[in-house]
């Protein structure tokens, strides 16, 4: 009797072992990480001269890219590439080739979409209507197409690739608006660079959803003034979501940049 006693003890408590291993959730969590994609040919250009002064502010909302900490290392993109805005922040990586105007080594460079080169119906594709559709075009600042090849050439051929963004720090908005409609351009973001959707959400509120503006703005009708906000974003490449919680205090201004210590892989 004492045998089977304690043969059924050791069975139930392998049973129940056995169950706990299979039934345990597992504790690791995929995190999404933008992966670099394959080369493809297009062209690039500049504008402006080497100060790059006249790429400040630009179709994405950026402002100013030095103090935003995008520097000179921009680029404005075809309207294939812009994706209607959904592109701002993306980072590419280029290299010139097949050109006598290309540096030897055939060195590269990674630029920030911070612009849209629009399209000039005008012209042919191949005349002058460089960044017309579906053409990959890039129209870099000045001192960014001097890293790749002479200025003198005016265009080259290239070769690019999407590659993750690096960015020291966490994601940073910059408000615009007032307290009933809340405008927030979104900067300083990794990962893919770029957001799909995006929520804010008061100290009063629930999560509340926010429309693409254009460029890297989006939009909230509602009355979050008064209120600590907290913001929701998903990756349009990785489709990751973080959350950056009390970005803003209570007595948050239009015009001002609150950063975070959260940003996409």
């Amino acid at each position: 009797m004492a045998s089977f006693t304690s043969w059924s003890f050791n069975f139930l408590f392998m049973t129940l072992a056995t169950f706990a291993i299979i039934s345990k959730p597992s504790l690791a969590v995929a995190v999404p990480v933008f992966q670099s994609s394959p080369w493809a040919a297009a062209h690039a250009t500049f504008y402006g001269d080497e100060s790059a002064s006249q790429t400040m502010g630009g179709a994405c909302g950026y402002g100013d890219l030095f103090s935003n900490g995008y520097g000179t290392d921009t680029a404005a993109l075809s309207t294939t590439l812009f994706n209607d805005g959904f592109a701002c922040g993306t980072c590419y990586q280029i290299k010139c080739v097949d050109s006598p105007w290309c540096y030897s080594g055939v060195p590269s460079t990674t630029v920030t979409a911070t612009n849209i080169c629009p399209p000039n119906w005008a012209q042919d594709s191949n005349n002058g209507g460089c960044c017309n559709p579906p053409l990959a075009h890039f129209d870099m600042s000045k001192p960014a197409f001097m890293k790749i090849a002479t200025w003198k050439a005016g265009i080259v051929p290239v070769m690019y690739r999407r590659v993750p963004c690096e960015r020291p720090g966490g994601v940073r908005f910059s408000f615009q608006g007032n307290g009933y409609w809340l405008l927030v351009y979104v900067m300083n973001v990794g990962g893919g660079g770029d957001i799909a959707n995006m929520w804010v959400k008061g100290s009063k509120t629930g999560w509340i959803s926010m429309s693409h503006n254009w460029g890297a703005s989006f939009q909230a009708f509602a009355a979050v003034g008064g209120q600590s906000l907290s913001f929701k974003l998903t990756s349009y490449s990785t489709k990751e979501t973080i959350i950056a919680w009390n970005v803003a205090p209570e007595n948050w201004n239009v015009g001002s940049t609150y950063k975070t210590d959260v940003n996409f892989h």
